[in-house]
């Protein structure tokens, strides 16, 4: 992990604490890391061809602390549902944008999931085609329940199915 990164994640942890969530400003997280499924996503047609690792991480922001003294799934997030829900996103759609696997994520989880006030979603690809070394490339975002809501003016193209 580099400095960057780290520094990130701690902005998201300051970001979410100064929105008020968990008790008296709290972040409770649930987090599913470096996920990784198969995917025909990019831009190129050839890239959508041939499935490619996918990787995508999740950061549930919720109020745990009653799942906690109660240690009943009932009043948590199921993250095996999460996982499911974010496995069926990418490999049985193809999108063009990692974007948009990461905004769909997102929104479907906020519907989906009631308990869960933010969320922060990671794609990364990593399988490149640059002319040149590259780790990987991805995207992050941070939504909250209330921006999901929000229509993103212009028309958006609607993803593929397969």
């Amino acid at each position: 992990m580099t400095a960057g990164r780290g520094a990130d994640r701690a902005d998201g942890a300051d970001r979410a604490a100064r929105n008020g969530a968990g008790p008296a400003g709290a972040s409770d997280r649930i987090l599913l890391r470096r996920m990784v499924f198969e995917g025909r996503h990019g831009v190129p047609d050839e890239e959508r061809r041939t499935p490619q690792p996918i990787e995508v991480t999740v950061a549930l922001e919720a109020d745990l602390a009653h799942a906690g003294r109660s240690d009943d799934l009932a009043r948590s997030v199921d993250y095996s549902a999460v996982f499911d829900l974010v496995r069926r996103i990418v490999e049985e759609r193809s999108f063009r944008l990692l974007e948009a696997i990461a905004e769909t994520v997102a929104a479907e989880i906020l519907a989906r999931h009631p308990l869960v006030r933010a969320v922060t979603v990671t794609v990364d690809k990593p399988r490149v085609p640059l002319a040149g070394h590259i780790e990987s490339a991805g995207v992050e975002i941070h939504r909250r329940r209330s921006e999901s809501l929000i229509e993103q003016p212009g028309p958006a193209p609607a993803p593929t199915d397969l």
